[in-house]
C-alpha cells in the first residue's frame, strides 16, 4: 500500500525560535512489532517515515493505540525497533541517551524528595560534574517555570499543573538536545491545559529545543506545533505532515483565529476520514 502524505503550508510569519532547517531526527521505514501473550504478532508501527529539523516543535496526533507513545520510546532508546532506521543527530538509536529529556503523562515525581531535589535528579543519575552549581541551576529552572517559591515543598503539596511544570523543569535539567513529551497535559482540566500550553510555549522560546509532543487534542496540536504529524489507526503510519504557520508567541486569541480553525479542520478531516474507511 502506498503511503499518502499531505504537506500543507499557509500564510503568516513564524517567530523565534525558528528551526535551523538541519535534519536532526531521521526515521526511515520504522516498524515495531510486539509479541502478545498468545504468541501473536501485533504491529504497532508500520514502515513510518519522518524527519524533524533541529529546533522544530513537532506534534504527533492520532487515534489511541496507533503507536504515538511507542515512537517516542524508540527515540528514547527504551523500545527496540523491529526494522527500519532511527537516527538522532546522525547517530543510530541503539540505547537510552543522556541528551534526551522525557516528560510523561503524569509528573512521576518522587514523593520523598523536595521539588528542587526532583528537578536535580537527572544530574545525580547521570553523575554530572560541577555539583556545587547544581542548586543554582535548579533554582534557575524553577524560576523559569514559576515555581521558585516551592523549591523546598514536596510533590503532594502541589496541584497537578504545578507538578507537570516541575516535570518540565526536571526534563530540562541536563540541557537535552531533544525533548520528548507524551501527553503531559492529558489529565488536566481544560482551563489548566490551555494555560500549560501557553506556559510550555514560553519555556520553549526561552530554552529552544527540538520537541516531539504527543497528544490526542487537535487544538493543543495546532496551538503548539510548527508541524503536525497525523498517524493512522494501528498499525501506525504517517498519513499527513502539516506545516502550521501561525505567528508566535501564540496566546488565547490564537484559539479564535480563522487560521487556527482552518488547521484544526484539516487535521480533523484526516483523522475522521481514516477512521471512516
Amino acid at each position: 500500500m502506498t503511503q499518502k502524505v499531505l504537506v500543507s503550508t499557509g500564510g503568516g510569519t513564524n517567530a523565534v525560535p525558528a528551526n535551523t532547517g538541519r535534519p536532526f531526527i531521521s526515521i526511515s521505514d520504522l516498524s515495531v512489532v510486539y509479541q502478545t501473550r498468545s504468541k501473536e504478532s501485533l504491529i504497532a508501527i508500520d514502515k513510518a517515515n519522518l524527519g524533524v529539523n533541529d529546533g522544530e516543535f513537532c506534534v504527533i496526533v492520532g487515534p489511541s493505540g496507533c503507536g504515538k507513545s511507542t515512537l517516542l520510546k524508540v527515540l528514547a532508546g527504551l523500545v527496540t525497533a523491529s526494522s527500519g532506521q532511527t537516527r538522532i543527530g546522525g547517530e543510530s538509536v541503539a540505547a537510552p541517551r543522556d541528551d534526551i529529556g522525557f516528560v510523561f503523562q503524569s509528573a512521576t515525581l518522587l514523593p520523598w524528595m523536595t521539588i528542587l531535589e526532583n528537578v536535580l535528579l537527572p544530574l545525580k543519575v547521570q553523575h554530572r560534574p560541577n555539583r556545587a552549581g547544581w542548586q543554582a541551576h535548579g533554582m534557575e529552572l524553577l524560576k523559569i517555570v514559576g515555581l521558585e517559591d516551592f523549591a523546598n515543598r514536596y510533590p503532594s503539596e502541589l496541584s497537578g499543573g504545578m507538578q507537570q511544570r516541575v516535570g518540565m523543569a526536571r526534563a530540562l535539567a541536563h540541557d537535552p538536545s531533544l525533548l520528548l513529551m507524551d501527553e503531559p497535559f492529558g489529565a488536566l482540566d481544560a482551563l489548566t491545559r490551555e494555560s500549560m500550553n501557553i506556559e510550555l510555549q514560553r519555556i520553549w522560546m526561552l530554552r529552544p529545543k527540538t520537541v516531539l509532543f504527543v497528544t490526542h487534542s487537535i487544538s493543543e496540536a495546532v496551538f503548539l506545533a510548527d508541524r503536525i504529524i497525523v498517524m493512522s489507526a494501528r498499525p501506525g503510519r504517517v498519513i499527513a505532515d502539516i506545516a502550521v504557520d501561525l505567528p508566535r508567541p501564540r496566546d488565547v486569541a490564537t484559539y479564535d483565529s480563522k487560521r487556527f480553525a482552518e488547521y484544526s479542520r484539516e487535521v480533523r478531516s484526516y483523522l475522521y476520514a481514516r477512521s471512516a474507511t
